[in-house]
């Protein structure tokens, strides 16, 4: 399966090898996805963008977390995948991360390329299409993905003990 995405991406083969030094990296990238969960929804119209820049980080060092973790060399990461989170969450679940939940697939493709968030806009411009999502949404669903790593790559939360995981009500 995963040589027919790289294939089907036009990308350089890869070769996984697990190594102390990607156990390590991923829970860094684990441990700054966890770092870049907004706590609160926009504070402004104008904070929507920011709002999705800040969860397109989360949700990308999250995925790198257990891409990391399987094997992936982060060099490859960085040349292939880049800031494209439905790409990313496409290798992840390739490899085993089976999170299969449509709701975060389509917020995958919002956010895709993250950086279009954070980009100024310039005479009238038109903001991307954010999908329709209310930030409650986004939250639960970058809550669920960074939950669902945490338990893939089995990296400790740094979040309360007594937190209890959010009930999205959507179903993967």
């Amino acid at each position: 399966m995963l040589s027919a995405l790289s294939d089907d991406y036009g990308d350089d083969p890869v070769k996984l090898v697990r190594s102390k030094a990607g156990r390590s990296l991923s829970r860094e990238r684990y441990r700054r996805a966890e770092e870049f969960f907004p706590r609160e929804g926009p504070i402004a119209p104008a904070g929507w963008s920011d709002f999705l820049y800040t969860v397109g980080i989360s949700v990308q060092l999250g995925l790198s977390a257990h891409l990391l973790d399987v094997g992936f060399p982060d060099a490859w990461c960085a040349r292939h995948i880049g800031l494209r989170i439905a790409k990313s969450l496409a290798y992840a679940n390739a490899t085993g991360f089976n999170h299969e939940c449509p709701h975060m697939a389509r917020l995958a493709l919002v956010l895709t390329p993250y950086w279009k968030w954070n980009r100024p806009r310039l005479f009238g411009e038109a903001q991307p299409d954010d999908g329709g999502f209310a930030p409650d949404e986004v939250r639960v669903l970058l809550r669920a993905l960074l939950d669902h790593v945490q338990r893939v790559t089995g990296h400790k939360s740094s979040r309360s003990p007594n937190r209890r995981p959010v009930n999205s009500g959507l179903s993967a």
